[in-house]
């Protein structure tokens, strides 16, 4: 497995800074942000360290280049928008960008690109999937056309009112990965799977490892707490960061050493990226380093 960083919570720095500071600590790989320049939908998001509408030859060999110069592999390109708004316009444009950082993917040499499903808040599983239908089946045909992998990230993006009742990523579930690779049966359609979200919807993280081994094709490392006395008091329907934070891997409620365990298990041996989003390591930049530092040195002693 490669122990690797995810960008995003270095969004203020350049993409040189990103692959030196990379370089510097360790890191075997790292998943880069890919967004439309200067668009930023909500926390973490907007971060462009590769610009898909900017990829020319030129372009194309600098990032190679640096990567190569500070030994860093880019695991995938990362763009996380919701492809399936119920705003046509919106949804078009999220789609067409999503096939310009495959396509951009395809040119560097990167196999995984990392995105949502989506999914219309107000509608049901049932009606989304309708939408599912429209636009999907698309996207991975460019992706095989493109020899790239697109992996799903299984989180619900349920944290703010605008995102209520039913989230805005339909890829939440067994259930419903179950389903969406029924529906679109391909080699290159498989997940970027994030424990964390599964364990403060109160599910078991381990299991769908064994039964998703052949769909796992990026791992994201992010740690959360369930916060059982607000539980208590707000319940499982409220929003869910009235009951749960983001935590740095060791500091939350995932078991790292069963999780990674589980990995070895089925033959995983891709990319591993930390998620940094604990808001307790975000007083400065000096701080969000030194909490990269702190998780990767966590990391370590489970991954080799």
């Amino acid at each position: 497995m490669k122990l690797g960083l995810q960008s995003a919570i270095l969004g203020s720095y350049s993409f040189e800074e990103v692959m030196s500071f990379a370089g510097e600590q360790g890191f075997s790989c790292v998943e880069l942000m890919s967004w439309p320049v200067g668009r930023a939908e909500r926390r973490y998001a907007g971060v462009t360290h590769v610009d898909a509408d900017a990829l020319d030859a030129a372009a194309i060999n600098h990032i190679k280049q640096t990567a190569e110069k500070n030994k860093v592999e880019i695991s995938g390109l990362g763009y996380y928008p919701n492809v399936l708004d119920p705003d046509p316009e919106k949804s078009e444009m999220y789609a067409e960008h999503i096939k310009k950082v495959i396509t951009a993917a395809g040119k560097l040499g990167v196999p995984v690109m990392n995105t949502f499903i989506g999914r219309n808040p107000a509608h049901s599983v049932e009606e989304n999937f309708k939408l599912f239908k429209n636009v999907w089946p698309s996207i991975i045909k460019h992706a095989e056309v493109n020899n790239v992998k697109v992996a799903i990230e299984n989180c619900p993006m349920l944290f703010t009112m605008d995102e209520w009742p039913g989230g805005k990523n339909l890829a939440t579930t067994p259930v419903i990965w179950r389903r969406m690779f029924e529906e679109i049966q391909s080699d290159c359609f498989g997940l970027n799977y994030d424990p964390s979200h599964l364990l403060w919807m109160q599910m078991d993280y381990l299991k769908p490892i064994y039964e998703f081994k052949h769909k796992l094709f990026h791992i994201h490392i992010k740690d959360a707490k369930v916060l059982k006395h607000k539980l208590d008091e707000v319940g499982i329907m409220a929003t869910p960061l009235e009951f749960h934070q983001p935590k740095l891997p060791g500091l939350g409620d995932v078991d790292w050493g069963k999780f990674i365990s589980a990995l070895t298990d089925v033959g995983y041996r891709g990319a591993c990226c930390l998620e940094i989003e604990d808001r307790a390591f975000e007083g400065s930049p000096e701080e969000i380093k030194k909490s990269i530092v702190i998780s990767k040195r966590f990391m370590e002693q489970y991954m080799f």
